[in-house]
């Protein structure tokens, strides 16, 4: 198995209890005869440090977790072995619920709001990211930002992370991201966020090439992933562009999907290999994650099968 070189730490700002289950049916005002529930700790960065995990890497996830929900988010990374800090902020944990119609092969979610930030919590947050901070680790702030949470707070983080000689990868929405003073060694955006950056639809592989090194160009970062669903991934530096595809597979549920992808992508850099590698890692991940069920992420022996069929080719 490749060494990891580079140590992880995933910031999880808004996590969630993720709740999944299944019915026959899901009809308005019936009442919806659920299967037993499944429990997982959810959240971007938490998620991405679990894909880490399965994919035999190891990553320490800085969660800011409230009331008894936070408590269960605790005791599930416990239980799945994550490493993990705990923020403790007021409040309670979101609640994330997915129910998948069998009938429709359909699936509903319903994403509650998380507890709201003031002053302290923005402080206390920083404070402990910044003294678990280290040169040469990569830290992957991922996932939907809390309410409350102060203008500024992408900008500070990155400012720590570049102090300390660490590596910031971004998977968030929030904060002035186009006026380039974050300091992003990797930023990723799904096909909506940056359809809705650019302001215009993207529908070549060579159009999203285009606007990632364009952001690139303004200083946003140093790579720009640009997620497109179903047709795979692609990634820019500042004097190339990728395009990473897998084979057609049975899409059982696409929560985790991009999480899986960045797992891989940051373990893969953490390993010491090549952003197109890299590249390759993620797609592959991204492609297993479809084929689990509801909240599962990606598995491993599904990444690894798929990997040889993973096609990365210069834009």
């Amino acid at each position: 198995m490749p060494v990891q070189n580079a140590p992880v730490l995933t910031l999880t700002l808004n996590p969630t209890l993720d709740m999944s289950s299944d019915a026959d049916h899901v009809v308005a005002e019936d009442k919806i005869r659920c299967d037993a529930p499944t429990l997982d700790p959810g959240g971007g960065g938490i998620n991405v440090a679990r894909a880490i995990g399965i994919l035999g890497g190891q990553a320490t996830a800085l969660v800011a977790l409230a009331g008894f929900r936070g408590q269960q988010v605790a005791a599930l990374l416990t239980r799945e072995n994550v490493p993990h800090v705990v923020v403790e902020i007021p409040g309670e944990t979101r609640l994330s619920l997915a129910v998948g119609d069998r009938a429709a092969r359909t699936q509903y979610r319903f994403v509650m709001p998380g507890p709201l930030w003031g002053a302290d919590e923005n402080a206390a947050c920083l404070a402990t990211i910044k003294s678990h901070l280290c040169a040469g680790q990569f830290v992957v702030l991922s996932g939907s930002m809390p309410p409350g949470i102060s203008d500024s707070f992408i900008q500070d983080c990155s400012a720590f992370t570049a102090e300390a000689g660490a590596k910031l990868v971004l998977d968030t929405t929030g904060g002035d991201l186009l006026n380039g003073n974050a300091r992003v060694t990797v930023l990723r955006l799904d096909k909506v966020e940056s359809e809705a950056m650019a302001g215009h639809p993207l529908p070549s592989t060579q159009d999203a090439a285009d606007f990632a090194q364009g952001l690139i160009a303004r200083g946003v970062a140093e790579m720009v992933i640009l997620g497109r669903g179903k047709d795979g991934s692609v990634l820019a530096t500042k004097d190339t562009a990728w395009h990473g595809s897998g084979p057609d597979v049975t899409v059982h549920s696409k929560v985790g999907a991009g999480d899986s992808f960045l797992g891989a992508f940051t373990l893969a850099l953490a390993r010491g290999d090549t952003p197109k590698t890299a590249l390759a890692h993620g797609v592959a991940a991204a492609s297993a994650a479809v084929m689990s069920a509801a909240t599962a992420l990606c598995a491993k022996r599904d990444v690894d099968a798929l990997l040889p069929r993973i096609t990365v080719t210069e834009i």
